[in-house]
């Protein structure tokens, strides 16, 4: 299928169904979701080998991420279709190293199988390739942290949680006398524990890495509780920032347990059906129905992305008017830490907040356009690895959605995730 830029209403989910095979309809089915995805891939990669998949297998297996690990389903609600813009998005220009590029060139320099722009809520461009559609479900990777963010912000609104200056020990008693005994969850989700984590992707050794392996085998949960839970202190609480997929499998988990409810069942009940999205989605289950991870596996689709971008921009407001995110929430997931490794040159501010990312462009940046004062100041960025984003800006009123396949999982700040930055300066001063 050739890639399509979409700018108008969109077909339903079953006309895109009824493209699949009786036998691919019949092996979805088996999902239980109400709508089949497309396309339904017949082979999928090996997950063993899910950091070291090609660019073709990396397209596969992150549109059938649903398929390749046990999944809790998500439910949709009443949706409303998503308007067209009167001021559709064109074409746009950045600049990088003294070279200018548009939105073509963009797509390719970031191997993009999804784009949406949501400018005043509705839909100022829509971009699927590779054979996409809007029936398909893209995983997440660690834009889902910042889900959970925005869950646990549900979760203080409801009492559910007391406080981010709760120990996790109040929810999780075994783990006093461990790394994490002293911790509290402010400290965890802005990723400030002290407790050592290795994500080094490149390294078959690491922390990470060890988790992607208990992933791709039985007893999942087990096997990461059991690698999380003996982490060692190497930094005394909330001194030094260091990114951390254990330390947020651990908050999605004191999540469960706080709730009751696994991820996905929270999310549908909190979220997804009062705020209307518009098909279900699957979140990655360590155990069905009891535990969902914390660290990444949110999947739905393109537009789904963009109504949850929808509600952190209207800060958790549900269209019933209600408002489930304490007052001041989003405010607060953006005022960046300022723990040792958090600030630099480029971003004296801070780069990380409640599972959230400072993604701005580098104070320290030359040779760009647009140049940094003139960037998304402000932008709270949910950032996956291999180029999977949800872009909020208030001021601007904007939504910006990104599936990607980069040929690395975390490329230097000052190659994908800085042209992704400049770019999406661009675009919000197009559409001013």
């Amino acid at each position: 299928m050739k890639n399509r830029t979409v700018n108008h209403a969109l077909l339903a989910g079953l006309v895109f169904s009824s493209l699949l095979s009786p036998a691919a309809m019949a092996a979805c089915e088996g999902t239980e979701l109400s709508v089949c995805p497309a396309p339904f891939d017949a082979a999928l990669p090996d997950t063993h080998k899910m950091l070291t998949w090609n660019q073709a297998d990396r397209v596969v297996g992150f549109r059938n991420d649903y398929r390749n690990y046990a999944g809790d389903i998500f439910r949709h609600g009443n949706a409303v279709p998503l308007q067209v813009s009167e001021k559709p998005l064109t074409d746009v220009h950045y600049q990088v190293n003294d070279r200018r590029y548009g939105l073509k060139e963009y797509l390719k320099r970031q191997n993009v199988s999804g784009m949406l722009v949501l400018k005043d809520g509705k839909i100022a461009w829509k971009y699927l390739a590779q054979g996409n559609t809007d029936t398909t479900l893209w995983t997440s990777r660690s834009v889902g942290k910042s889900v959970v963010s925005a869950l646990v912000g549900v979760a203080l609104k409801e009492g559910k949680i007391h406080s981010l200056d709760d120990r996790i020990t109040k929810y999780e008693p075994d783990l006093k006398g461990t790394a994490w005994d002293g911790v509290t969850l402010k400290q965890l989700i802005t990723h400030t524990s002290g407790v050592a984590w290795n994500e080094d992707y490149t390294n078959p050794n690491s922390d990470f890495a060890q988790l992607t392996e208990c992933e791709a085998k039985p007893g999942t949960y087990d096997c990461v509780r059991k690698l999380v839970k003996g982490l060692r202190r190497v930094h005394p609480a909330g001194e030094n920032w260091s990114y951390s997929s254990g330390g947020a499998w651990l908050l999605g988990d004191v999540l469960e347990r706080a709730t009751g409810m696994t991820i996905a069942a929270y999310l549908e009940k909190s979220i997804w059906q009062p705020y209307g999205m518009a098909s279900d989605g699957v979140w990655h289950a360590y155990s069905k129905g009891q535990h969902d991870v914390g660290a990444h596996g949110f999947n739905a689709t393109l537009e789904d992305w963009g109504r949850f971008g929808e509600f952190i921009l209207n800060n958790g407001m549900l269209p019933s008017g209600k408002q489930i995110l304490p007052d001041g929430w989003v405010k607060e997931s953006s005022d960046w830490t300022q723990a040792k490794g958090s600030v630099s040159d480029a971003h004296p501010e801070g780069l990380y907040g409640y599972q959230w990312w400072n993604n701005a462009v580098p104070v320290n940046a030359r040779g760009v356009e647009p140049a940094a004062k003139d960037s998304l100041k402000g932008s709270l960025w949910a950032l996956g690895i291999f180029g999977q984003m949800i872009v909020v800006n208030q001021k601007e009123n904007l939504v910006i959605v990104q599936w990607s396949t980069w040929p690395q999982a975390e490329p230097s700040f000052s190659a994908q995730p800085l042209e992704a930055s400049l770019m999406f300066s661009a675009i919000a001063r197009a559409l001013r």
